[in-house]
């Protein structure tokens, strides 16, 4: 989403988002139907059944479990999704409760699309902290589901290679990682010893690569005051970072532009370790009865993964916020947290809906990507920035990938970064 939240908009999807909803007016309200309240929800999971069945059930339960409130709900295809809620803001026509991706709640709230949920406290009890929109310790939006990123490989590679098995609790430091590379590639077997995604593009990049730099010391922003990227993002440690990244392609480790489908590669044998998320999982584990997951590496600053699905908020404009609480609170209830990593395989957000499903519980399969988003997981930068310091490190990430001088691209990316911030009056609310 550009920063430029709501200057230019697409007309059709104005028509759109006004067509295909039930009763919306503007302000967020839907009106009165049988002297009930509609409350308008607006969804970006159209075309995802799982996902959207999930949503569906929690409405019809909330609908069904008292005669106050009619929460009608609007789907989109997730492409259309963000232009449609910029457009409807324009209008004045928001829903009162929209979903947000993670990394743009702050950027969101900045621009007026939506206010503090003002659920209590103890709401939030359990829940992993990178699955809750947090700005200056208000909460804004909360989610169901988040991802983890980890590392793939098998027992018999590492085995071959004589590379010790790291854990949770002893993860790998970066020297161990480098070290493991070097035997990886010295058995002849793969195209490349690791695979880090680096065809992928767009928000990969900086939820992918930006936890690395964080793990040698770096950042892409200095988050004692969001009001400059100045010695975190082209310090010492950004710079350590970016020379090891640049390195694994001068080694002959990685590809600087990898296959479209890291995952697929790995299973066909073209890499020894595969950095991606939990949603490989159960391709990699059917392709191999001896699979391995691996936390990321501890480079210096603590092994470190991104953080921030889908949430759900609450619209300013919202002409019933007392209805879209009730409906929020409803659904912030462990069963529903249970449903959608059922239905969708994603870690669930409570600690409480984990050790419901046996796969997340103690000693399941996948527990170790809860482990892994529990302890390791960092948001990125909860400023209304976010979306211009993300485009900014992609290009960076990209040109550094292509031999470019890190410094002089990092002190770059860096003014761009502040000077965006200083035209924006600092994105102060």
């Amino acid at each position: 989403m550009s920063r430029k939240i709501g200057r230019i908009v697409a007309a059709s999807l104005a028509t759109l988002a006004v067509a295909t909803t039930a009763g919306c007016a503007a302000g967020g309200s839907g009106g009165e139907a049988d002297g009930a309240t509609t409350i308008d929800l607006w969804t970006h999971a159209g075309g995802n059944d799982a996902e959207l069945g999930v949503i569906n059930t929690i409405v019809e339960d909330f609908n069904g479990s008292q005669d106050r409130y009619v929460v009608e709900v609007t789907e989109f295809p997730q492409d259309a999704y963000n232009d449609a809620v910029v457009a409807a803001a324009t209008s004045d026509s928001l829903p009162c409760i929209v979903d947000i991706d993670g990394p743009n709640v702050a950027n969101w709230a900045w621009a007026g699309y939506i206010q503090p949920l003002g659920l209590p406290d103890e709401t939030f009890d359990g829940q992993l902290e990178g699955t809750l929109g947090k700005i200056d310790g208000e909460v804004y939006a909360y989610g169901f589901f988040d991802v983890a990123l980890a590392m793939f490989s098998r027992e018999s590679t590492l085995n071959a290679a004589g590379i010790r098995i790291p854990t949770v609790d002893d993860p790998w430091t970066g020297e161990e990682f480098n070290e493991a590379l070097a035997k990886i590639d010295a058995l002849g077997q793969f195209d490349y010893a690791v695979d880090f995604g680096t065809g992928g593009g767009g928000e990969w990049i900086p939820y992918a690569y930006s936890p690395l730099l964080q793990s040698f010391g770096g950042d892409l922003i200095d988050r004692s005051t969001f009001e400059t990227a100045e010695g975190a993002l082209n310090g010492p440690e950004a710079l350590e970072w970016a020379g090891w990244f640049r390195g694994l392609v001068d080694d002959g480790y990685m590809a600087q532009t990898s296959g479209e489908d890291a995952t697929a590669d790995f299973v066909n044998g073209a890499s020894g370790i595969l950095y991606t998320g939990n949603w490989a999982d159960a391709t990699v584990r059917g392709a191999f009865d001896d699979a391995v997951v691996i936390p990321p590496p501890d480079f210096g600053n603590g092994p470190t993964i991104g953080a921030g699905s889908w949430q759900w908020g609450l619209s300013s404009g919202c002409d019933d916020i007392e209805g879209a609480q009730a409906y929020l609170e409803f659904a912030h209830d462990t069963k529903y947290f249970v449903d959608y990593a059922e239905a969708i395989g994603l870690i669930p957000a409570t600690l409480d809906a984990a050790a419901e499903i046996p796969a997340f519980a103690e000693g399941g399969e996948s527990r170790i990507y809860l482990e892994l988003a529990n302890q390791f997981a960092v948001v990125r930068p909860e400023t209304a920035a976010y979306p211009f310091i993300s485009s900014v490190f992609q290009k960076a990430t990209q040109d550094i990938l292509a031999g470019g001088d890190a410094q002089a691209i990092l002190d770059k990316a860096v003014s761009d970064i502040d000077r965006d911030i200083q035209q924006n009056g600092g994105y102060t609310f």
